[in-house]
């Protein structure tokens, strides 16, 4: 069988592209792009560790202190 001009040419490029796409498509919810979760501020890891029990009280409020006092804003 012969092909003349681009015909072919054009057909054996979408086929590669429909083979990248169905393999990205089959990869895609094993490997996320974006979880959608967002990065947790210091405060909030603090928080977190406070509630569940790894933070003393005295200990929660003495870093609380330091994160307050080193994120204020310079005017």
């Amino acid at each position: 069988m012969h092909y003349v001009g681009e015909s072919f040419w054009g057909m054996h490029f979408f086929w590669w592209l429909f083979w990248v796409v169905a393999i990205m498509l089959l990869f895609s919810p094993i490997t996320p792009i974006s979880t959608g979760r967002r990065r947790q501020t210091p405060l909030e890891v603090l928080q977190r560790r406070y509630a569940s029990g790894e933070v003393s009280t005295a200990e929660y409020e003495e870093r609380k202190a330091k994160l307050d006092r080193d994120t204020k804003p310079v005017k």
